[in-house]
């Protein structure tokens, strides 16, 4: 038996309509109508105060907008909410595993661990908190270099270069048996 754990008219609720709420408690199933913090967002936003141009300009797009909506939906139903944390848990494992074992490999290794924080994100807080420590500190070392004198910069994007090519050839080497540097001595020393 499922029981209504919510008496507040929707209607009253500060902030935007969850249309997903709604649907859930018209099905039978018990949703609470408070508006849930999510990281991102500002408080003006949650609380529904604000101007409109705020309002306006940190509407989120309506790709995510539907995401959300079926994501809640989804998380309305008991047996959904765990299906989708199941779901969400293998996807990011599996994203997070190939992009662990092309980190020492040429390709976008790190980029692909993001990507599966970002979706572990969807469904657990550590992986959210774990993000946002790394978009700050990605964001705080960008900004730094951007500060710096152009020499410095140089030097920065040189010293990436040369670790971006040393690991590559020590991929090639220890993984191919493929000696680049060897290879194009021999090269040049025949030709």
């Amino acid at each position: 038996m499922v029981t209504k754990r919510s008496s507040v008219d929707p209607k009253a609720v500060p902030g935007p309509p969850n249309v997903a709420a709604r649907a859930a408690e018209q099905r039978g199933y018990g949703v609470p109508m408070e508006q849930h913090d999510r990281p991102g967002r500002a408080a003006s936003d949650r609380s529904g105060a604000g101007g409109t141009a705020l309002a306006e300009r940190r509407q989120r797009p309506r790709w995510r907008q539907r995401l959300g909506t079926t994501l809640d939906l989804i998380r309305a139903n008991p047996t959904g909410r765990v299906t989708l944390k199941i779901f969400i848990a293998i996807a990011g494992a599996l994203v997070v595993s190939i992009g662990i074992a092309l980190i020492p490999l040429p390709g976008p290794g790190w980029l692909l661990v993001i990507a599966g924080l970002g979706i572990w994100a969807v469904e657990f807080h550590w992986a959210r908190r774990l993000l946002g420590f790394t978009r700050r500190h990605v964001h705080n070392w960008t900004q730094w270099v951007k500060d710096r004198s152009l020499a410095v910069r140089f030097l920065l994007g040189s010293v990436g270069l040369v670790f971006v090519g040393s690991v590559v050839w020590l991929s090639l080497k220890f993984s191919f048996g493929i000696d680049v540097v060897a290879e194009a001595l021999h090269y040049l020393a025949t030709h």
